[in-house]
């Protein structure tokens, strides 16, 4: 679980620190915005942006019940985050599976990519697709795929 916020974590301390040795030299001013700077980059690499993750097996289960994707994604990763903020509202539509939390689903994904742990990787109608356009995963969030 901590592995997911580490990244987020860094962020955070780093502009902390930056924004602590600004003050101590006197550059008051500029240190809100190198503050709010760092807090939304390590806020944007957090699990926090991300739809609830579950379990890939309870998201195979709901996938089958109602047709829906499954995207496997990891914080930390800029692909992950690209397709989470263009499929914007339409994202809530998938099941989402944080690999780094469920290791079943890290297996899933290793099965499909040659044992690679490769994210985003979306199962759409039981088929794999690695780094899909997210333009084309919105399309099919929004049909009802």
């Amino acid at each position: 679980m901590m592995r997911a916020w580490r990244l987020a974590l860094v962020l955070a301390v780093c502009g902390a620190a930056l924004v602590t040795a600004m003050v101590v030299r006197g550059d008051a001013g500029a240190a809100p915005a190198v503050a709010v700077v760092f807090l939304a980059l390590a806020v944007m690499h957090s699990p926090l942006v991300f739809p609830r993750s579950v379990g890939a097996a309870e998201a195979q289960r709901r996938s089958a019940a109602d047709g829906r994707p499954v995207v496997y994604w990891r914080s930390g990763c800029a692909y992950c985050l690209r397709l989470r903020t263009r499929l914007g509202r339409t994202a809530r539509r998938a099941h989402w599976v944080d690999i780094w939390r469920d290791p079943a689903g890290a297996a899933a994904v290793r099965a499909v990519n040659d044992g690679n742990e490769t994210v985003p990787t979306v199962f759409l109608a039981g088929r794999p697709h690695t780094n899909p356009d997210p333009a084309w995963l919105r399309d099919r969030l929004r049909s009802g795929a």
